[in-house]
């Protein structure tokens, strides 16, 4: 197997969002109400119009992780997804943000993730950013122990949000 990322394409945003969903499931069961999350499949096409419409006004940088069956890109599948952008937040307007990244769960735990991250860093830092954050599900304890494993502190920063339910965020913070 090869592995790749890529830079999103306005084609691609169907799969994304396949993708994109599939990955929620797996990670955020048992966190976000299984209501919400059984109900998304019925969402794909409004999630791939969203993806695509954000890929092409350059609303971040979308990548998709690719793994090729022997090396032919014609075998490819998207695995992955991945959004960086500049800080949304108030108080650290010069950072890189990690706005997103999923990884659908048969490849968990086989480095993928991990090449995930360092690709990100990589990209934010050579576009001049000295801080990266990301926000993640205070309840999500599998992916705090993998953004620690990175590098990345909480920082203390939290905040509210609902999905199904009242869920908080905690920010996590990279400085280079």
């Amino acid at each position: 197997m090869h592995f790749a990322i890529e830079r999103a394409t306005a084609d691609n945003a169907r799969e994304l969002a396949a993708v994109h969903i599939a990955a929620w499931q797996s990670a955020y069961r048992g966190i976000i109400p299984d209501d919400f999350l059984d109900s998304m499949p019925q969402q794909i096409e409004q999630r791939a119009e969203k993806f695509r419409q954000a890929i092409e006004e350059q609303q971040g940088f979308y990548y998709v992780p690719v793994v090729f069956s022997r090396n032919r890109k014609q075998n490819g599948k998207i695995i992955g997804k991945l959004v960086l952008w500049k800080s949304r937040d108030d108080d650290k307007p010069a950072a890189g943000e990690v706005g997103g990244i999923y990884l659908l769960e048969e490849f968990w735990d086989r480095g993928y993730g991990r090449a995930m991250m360092d690709f990100s860093i990589k990209i934010l830092t050579d576009m001049g950013h000295t801080e990266i954050l990301l926000w993640v599900l205070e309840d999500n304890t599998r992916a705090r122990q993998f953004y620690e494993k990175c590098g990345f502190a909480f920082d203390g920063t939290k905040k509210e949000i609902v999905i199904g339910k009242p869920l908080v965020e905690i920010r996590y913070v990279l400085n280079m």
